[in-house]
């Protein structure tokens, strides 16, 4: 039986419109870069991980700790296309496109997406999605909700509300931004042009519904941070510190 060869891509773009030099900001004592990088290591599926970036400054940092990186041009358009400006001269089945602004990503979360691709044969990508907690806001549009049918196929992500529920206990569903897909249809993906609700709702995995192709959700239960801000980065650094203790700057 063929082993799938599954590699990890970690979008790094250093100009962050909201948190410049995003990437490199210190956590802890290392850099969210290379946070997110060692977390994706720990993963028991991926063969390789490897960062692609557009920043020498990102590239220097990496190359002296051990990562590999690899260096994508400035002027393209979106995580996914730097993904696969990475990817596409690897042989691999399964690209792993993970956020580099999460450096509370739990490995096990990895691995059940990749394997939940492996067994949805119909499927071209895979995703995960977590309950919105009774302190979580359905109504954020920073927050990306999730509908699925029966089998956890999704049918729309949305900034808004979904569904508008009237049920004394609604269950909303969080879109955690992680992506497994198969090599062949990411080479696909990158080509199609951006669609009418992607652009109303500015959620590129629509692209992908609205040409006619499935995606699987996968639940899980490990909640996760992003970082898109001062104020985030602030909340993520005292998390992992009170985790940690504190051990000073080393990056």
């Amino acid at each position: 039986m063929h082993r799938l060869k599954v590699i990890g891509v970690i979008p790094a773009r250093y100009d962050s419109t909201r948190l410049p030099g995003k990437p490199l900001k210190d956590i802890n004592g290392k850099s969210m870069i290379v946070r997110v990088a060692e977390q994706a290591m720990k993963s028991r599926i991926l063969d390789d991980v490897i960062v692609a970036t557009d920043s020498e400054l990102i590239k220097n940092h990496l190359t002296e700790r051990g990562i590999k990186v690899c260096m994508t041009g400035s002027d393209i358009r979106s995580g996914t296309d730097r993904c696969y400006e990475a990817a596409k001269d690897i042989d691999s089945d399964i690209v792993v496109n993970i956020q580099g602004d999460e450096p509370l990503l739990d490995p096990d979360v990895i691995d059940r997406v990749v394997e939940e691709l492996i067994r949805a044969e119909d499927a071209v990508c895979c995703t995960p999605v977590i309950k919105i907690g009774t302190d979580g806001d359905p109504d954020s549009k920073n927050t990306v909700k999730t509908v699925m049918d029966k089998d956890l196929y999704a049918l729309y992500f949305s900034r808004s509300r979904i569904p508008l529920n009237f049920r004394s206990e609604p269950v909303y569903y969080k879109h955690i931004g992680l992506y497994a897909y198969r090599s062949g249809f990411l080479k696909t993906f990158v080509k199609l042009h951006s669609t009418t609700l992607e652009t109303a709702e500015s959620l590129e995995q629509l692209r992908i519904l609205e040409n006619g192709y499935r995606i699987k959700c996968v639940e899980v239960y490990t909640e996760t941070a992003g970082v898109d801000t001062q104020e985030d980065l602030e909340k993520v650094i005292k998390i992992i510190t009170d985790k940690e203790g504190s051990v000073g700057i080393t990056v």
